[in-house]
C-alpha cells in the first residue's frame, strides 16, 4: 500500500525520487520523506501529507546527490504524523530504512533491541530495521558467507532472516555510499536497469520515465544495486541468475492526457478496454465442437468440473458476484463468492473437482493472496479429485498472483492511477463473459445459436458505452450540483444488476464519501424502507428482462415514502419516465449484458459529485489503490 521508490546512478537522486513517489500517489497515502546521502551522511526530510509539502521542504535545500531512497507512508503502526513517516534510521543515523508492509514480530524485535540500548523515535514496526541492520554491521554473529560481496548485504541479510510478516524494503547506508539493498517478502518490489543507473520501486509507473528494462523480485530475494550493476540474492545467500524484461508501458499511459482526473479519463476509456478482450479472448467459430472463446487455460482446469469458489475484496468481489450469476446461468455450474479476508480464517470444505478463482486488479491484494496459497496448501497431497485447480483474474500477470498461479485471466486494461477502480471492474466482468462462455460452450448447457448471440451483442458493447458517456456527462454533472450536499444514497438492483447496486453505492462512498447502500430492490420492504423520506435518494437500475417489472414496483415503494428517484434503464423506456425523478438512461441491451453499460452512469454520478464537493477524486483519503497488507 505504501510507495516505495529507489535510485542509485549519476544523476541528482532527489528529483527522480520525487518523481516515482507523485506517480505512485494512486496507491494511497498520509505522509512521505526522503533519504539521500551526501558528504558522508544521511540526509533525511519527511512531512506529513500531500507530496508537495514534502517538495518544499526540500526546494529549501541543494542534494545533488545520486543515491536515495523515497517513500509514500499509509499508516498502520503508529498515526499519520511526521515522526513516523518514513524514511526511519539507525541510532547513529547511518542507517535508512523505506518499507511497504508488516513486521508481525516487531513487539518481539522491538524489546530486545532496547535491552541492548537501542531507542525508539516513532510507534512504526519499520524501525526495528534499521536497529536491527546496525546491530548486524556491529556484531555479526559470524563471518559473512564468502559469496557477500559486502558487509552491508551481509547484515541486511541477517536481518531479514529476523523479520516475520510480508514486506517490500529499500536500504542505504552512509557508511556503504555505492550500494542500495532492496528486500522483497510477499510484497511487490520491482527494479528497473537504465543506462548507467538503476531503481527499485514498488509499481512499474514510478520509473516507466526511466526505462522500460525491469525485473520484479520474488519473495525471498534481496537485491543490491551499485553503479555497476544489480546483483540479486536469496535469503539465505545464494547468488540467482536472472534476466529483465522490457515493459510493454509508455509514459503517456500514466498521463492525464487532457481530462481533469485519472478517475474520468479511465471511465472514458471503458469501450477500449472492451474491445482489447473481445479481440483477444472472443473468435467466430464455425466448429460446433470448439469453443468460441480462446482464453488460453490448461485443460486441467474444465476437467470434470463440479464446482466453483471465488474469493476477491471489494469492487473485484462486485465483479465476481456477476460472474456467479453468469457461471450459473450459462455454463449450470454451482459458484460461491467470498470475501478473501473471511475466507481465510473460515474456509468451505473441501469439495472435490472445484475451481479457486482469485480476482485481484493489482494481482497483489494480500487477502486474495493467502486465501489462494491456503487452498494450494490444504489440497496439496490430496486425492487427485481434491487437488488444487487455481485460476486468477487480474490486471497485471507480472504480479505476485501472475507467480503464483498458472492459469490467468488478463484482463488487459492497462494502468490505472485512479484508487476507485472503473475501468478495471469493466475489465473483469469481460473476463468472466470470457469464462462463462467457454465454459458453456464445452459443457453445451446452452445452444451455439444463443453463444453467438451473446457474443455479438458483447461486440456492440464499446459502441453503446461511447453512447452512454456521451449521454450522461452532461446529465450527471447538472444531477451533481443537486446532491453536493446529501447525506446518505440508496441503490437497487435485482437479479444480474444487484452487484451493479453494490458497486455504485460503492464509488460514492470511496470518492465522494457520502454514505450509501447497496440492496436487492425485493429487500427495501424487509427494513431498509425505514430510511427512505425526502433527503434519501434512491438510484435504482431497471433494465427489461425477468426482474424488470418487480424493480419497478420496488422503485414505486420507494417514491411513495417521498424519496427522490433516479432511474439507470434504456433511452425509449416510455413506463420509466413516468415513474423516475430523474433519468440516466442506457441503451437497450440483453439483460445479461446490461451491467457492462448500467455501471457507467453511475461511475460518472459519483464522480461528478465528488469534483462538485472539490474533493480528492484520484486519492480519497484512507484508500490505497491495492491493499497489499492484512
Amino acid at each position: 500500500m505504501c510507495g516505495i521508490v529507489g535510485y542509485i546512478g549519476t544523476q541528482a537522486a532527489t528529483e527522480i525520487l520525487l518523481s516515482g513517489l507523485e506517480k505512485l500517489e494512486y496507491r494511497g497515502y498520509d505522509s512521505a520523506g526522503i533519504a539521500t546521502i551526501w558528504e558522508g551522511e544521511v540526509n533525511c526530510i519527511k512531512a506529513k501529507g500531500k507530496l508537495h509539502n514534502l517538495r518544499s521542504k526540500l526546494e529549501q535545500l541543494e542534494n545533488p546527490s545520486s543515491i536515495g531512497i523515497g517513500h509514500t507512508r499509509w499508516a498502520t503502526h503508529g498515526k499519520p504524523e511526521e515522526h513516523n513517516a518514513h524514511p526511519h534510521l539507525d541510532m547513529t543515523g547511518r542507517v535508512a530504512v523505506i518499507q511497504n508492509g508488516i513486521v508481525e514480530n516487531y513487539r518481539e524485535l522491538r524489546e530486545e533491541l532496547k535491552q541492548k540500548g537501542y531507542e525508539f523515535r516513532s510507534e512504526t514496526d519499520t524501525e526495528v530495521i534499521p536497529h536491527l541492520i546496525a546491530e548486524y554491521l556491529k556484531n555479526p554473529p559470524f563471518p559473512p558467507l564468502p559469496s557477500s560481496p559486502s558487509p552491508f548485504l551481509e547484515a541486511v541479510r541477517q536481518a531479514v532472516n529476523h523479520l516475520n510478516g510480508a514486506f517490500a524494503l529499500a536500504i542505504i547506508s552512509a557508511d556503504y555510499p555505492d550500494e542500495l539493498i532492496a528486500v522483497r517478502q510477499q510484497a511487490p518490489l520491482v527494479i528497473g536497469f537504465g543506462q548507467g543507473e538503476f531503481f527499485c520501486a514498488s509499481d512499474t509507473p514510478a520509473i516507466v520515465a526511466y526505462t522500460r528494462a525491469v525485473l520484479p523480485l520474488d519473495n525471498g530475494e534481496i537485491a543490491r544495486l551499485t553503479p555497476l550493476g544489480v546483483e540479486i540474492y536469496n535469503f539465505a545467500g545464494d547468488r540467482l541468475k536472472k534476466q529483465p524484461r522490457m515493459l510493454n508501458l509508455s509514459p503517456t499511459m500514466v498521463e492525464k492526457q487532457g481530462f481533469k482526473h485519472f478517475m474520468l479519463k479511465e471511465i472514458y476509456e471503458q469501450p477500449g478496454v472492451v474491445r482489447a478482450n473481445l479481440e483477444a479472448y472472443f473468435h467466430n467459430s464455425s466448429d460446433n465442437n470448439q469453443s468460441p472463446v480462446n482464453l488460453g487455460l490448461s485443460e486441467s482446469i474444465y476437467a470434470d468440473l463440479e464446482q466453483i469458489h471465488i474469493v476477491a475484496c471489494g469492487t473485484s468481489w462486485h465483479a465476481a458476484l456477476v460472474g456467479k450469476y453468469l457461471l450459473e446461468q450459462l455454463a449450470e455450474i454451482p459458484a460461491q463468492v467470498h470475501y478473501a479476508s473471511e475466507y481465510r480464517y473460515a474456509p468451505s470444505p473441501l469439495t472435490p473437482n472445484t475451481l479457486i478463482i482469485g480476482v485481484t486488479q493489482s494481482g497483489e491484494t494480500a487477502d486474495t493472496l493467502a486465501a489462494l496459497a491456503m487452498e494450494k496448501e490444504r489440497r496439496q497431497g490430496q486425492e487427485a479429485k481434491y487437488q488444487a485447480r487455481l485460476l486468477g483474474i487480474t490486471n497485471r500477470p507480472e504480479s505476485s498472483l501472475g507467480h503464483m498461479v498458472t492459469n490467468i485471466i488478463s484482463t488487459l486494461a492497462g494502468i490505472e492511477i485512479g484508487v476507485a477502480a472503473t475501468k478495471t471492474f469493466i475489465a473483469q466482468l469481460m473476463a468472466f463473459y470470457a469464462l462463462a462462455l467457454d465454459l458453456a460452450a464445452r459443457r453445451q448447457t446452452i445452444p451455439k445459436e444463443t453463444i453467438e448471440q451473446i457474443i455479438n451483442g458483447l461486440r456492440r458493447i464499446p459502441q453503446e458505452i461511447e453512447e452512454t458517456l456521451a449521454s450522461q456527462e452532461r446529465l450527471t454533472e447538472h444531477l451533481a450540483h443537486e446532491f453536493a450536499d446529501t447525506q446518505d444514497f440508496i441503490f437497487l438492483g435485482r437479479g444480474i444488476n444487484f452487484p451493479i447496486a453494490l458497486e455504485g453505492a460503492l464509488k460514492l462512498k470511496e470518492i465522494s464519501y457520502i454514505h450509501a447502500e447497496g440492496y436487492p430492490a425485493g429487500e427495501m420492504k424487509h427494513g431498509p424502507i425505514a430510511l427512505l423520506d425526502a433527503k434519501v435518494p434512491v438510484v435504482a437500475i431497471a433494465v427489461p428482462g425477468s426482474v424488470y417489472e418487480k424493480v419497478i414496483s420496488n422503485a414505486q415503494e420507494a417514491k411513495a415514502r417521498d424519496s427522490r428517484l433516479i432511474g439507470v434503464t434504456p433511452v425509449k423506456d416510455g413506463e420509466a419516465a413516468e415513474i423516475f425523478n430523474d433519468l440516466l438512461p442506457v441503451s437497450s441491451v440483453d439483460e445479461l449484458l446490461s451491467p457492462i453499460l448500467t455501471v457507467v452512469p453511475l461511475q460518472l454520478l459519483a464522480y461528478h459529485i465528488a469534483a462538485r464537493r472539490g474533493l480528492d477524486v484520484d486519492q480519497p483519503r484512507n484508500l490505497a489503490k491495492s491493499v497489499t497488507v492484512e
